[in-house]
């Protein structure tokens, strides 16, 4: 555990890598086949895999967790988990789902400063920083590394605050958190302005600005340390099965023609 744990912290030191979202051990499996250095968990492709929507609180912490065993267990790469907002209110409750996280074998996770409640979709400046540090002490006090890192959801929420955003961000840096992520920021000037606020810390970004979605190499020129997709592979493979359903619905057999053989998943699932 501790070795792929420093894989995992010595990722974000130099560089910029791709974070592979998965989303049960199947998936975890598949992606750790194609040379991903680290893989993650993903909070929408987890509520889609239990028949739920995402963004309404309808995964627990247990089941979030219970999910990323299995994903650990797919896979040698180091897995960090889409933990949501800490799974409550309070500071303890962050620090609480930190500690579990690292009894589970993770080797990160993300904190929102999110409320769950769809009225008042984000903490206060001041109870967001004190539930960021209650979570970075509870990674420190881990027995191995613990990448923690600190998300700002205004631009998810309908709060385009680019100001707020940094300095929520700046103060989660303060407060130890390892890496800082705002998710949907506008544009590759928001993305470079997130960069220099929060230097020398990582950055991780969701794809790309809204603005327009731009190749790693771009994204690792803005100084981004680390890109995740978030819930989009499990999109893919969901949308996918969508497609399979409406060929079924309307009779069309012959467009499973086009699907990969069930010999080269087989393979596949051999992983590494």
């Amino acid at each position: 555990m501790t070795e792929r744990a420093e894989r995992f912290r010595a990722l974000h030191e130099s560089g910029c890598f791709a974070l592979a979202n998965a989303w049960d051990a199947g998936s975890a499996r598949l992606l750790d086949g194609m040379g991903f250095q680290a893989l993650a968990t993903t909070s929408a492709g987890l509520a889609f895999m239990l028949g739920r929507r995402d963004g309404e609180a309808a995964v627990s912490r247990a089941e979030a967790l219970a999910n990323a065993r299995d994903i650990i267990g797919a896979t040698d790469l180091p897995v960090s988990a889409d933990l949501e907002d800490g799974y409550g209110p309070a500071p303890e409750d962050a620090a609480a789902t930190v500690r579990e996280a690292v009894a589970a074998g993770l080797c990160g996770c993300t904190i929102e400063d999110t409320t769950a409640n769809p009225d008042d979709p984000i903490h206060g400046f001041d109870a967001a920083v004190a539930r960021v540090a209650a979570a970075v002490e509870a990674a420190r006090a881990a027995p191995h590394p613990f990448v923690l890192t600190a998300r700002a959801e205004n631009f998810l929420h309908g709060r385009p605050d680019l100001d707020d955003t940094i300095r929520r961000l700046v103060a989660f840096a303060e407060a130890g958190a390892d890496c800082l992520y705002a998710p949907a920021l506008p544009d590759e000037d928001a993305i470079r302005a997130v960069v220099r606020a929060v230097a020398p810390k990582a950055v991780n970004v969701l794809m790309g600005p809204r603005s327009g979605l731009l190749p790693a190499a771009r994204l690792a020129a803005l100084g981004v340390r680390r890109v995740s997709v978030g819930g989009s592979i499990a999109r893919a493979a969901y949308a996918a099965a969508i497609q399979a359903g409406e060929w079924l619905a309307a009779g069309d057999l012959p467009a499973f023609a086009a699907v990969m053989p069930h010999g080269e998943i087989n393979r596949r699932m051999r992983g590494r």
